[in-house]
């Protein structure tokens, strides 16, 4: 595969993914990202989804480290 299309493949999958777990642990928690205003619960649900996003693209990023550097040994 491309290693270019395997890059942003990764970087998506990783950051939608984390981003959706933090979505989802919002709603677990009783915080709604889509509350009318921005209130202190609203706030925290959009904080949890940066970071699920934000973690979830990190570990993308890892794995495929980890795979490069398995390839080449």
């Amino acid at each position: 595969m491309n290693k270019l299309l395997l890059e942003g493949l990764s970087d998506a999958i990783g950051f939608i993914g984390g981003a959706l777990l933090g979505f989802w642990m919002g709603r677990l928690f009783g915080l709604n990202i889509f509350d009318p205003g921005y209130g202190n619960a609203s706030i925290a649900a959009i904080v949890l989804v940066g970071l699920g996003g934000g973690i979830g693209l990190q570990l993308a990023r890892r794995w495929r480290a980890k795979k490069n550097r398995q390839k080449e040994e």
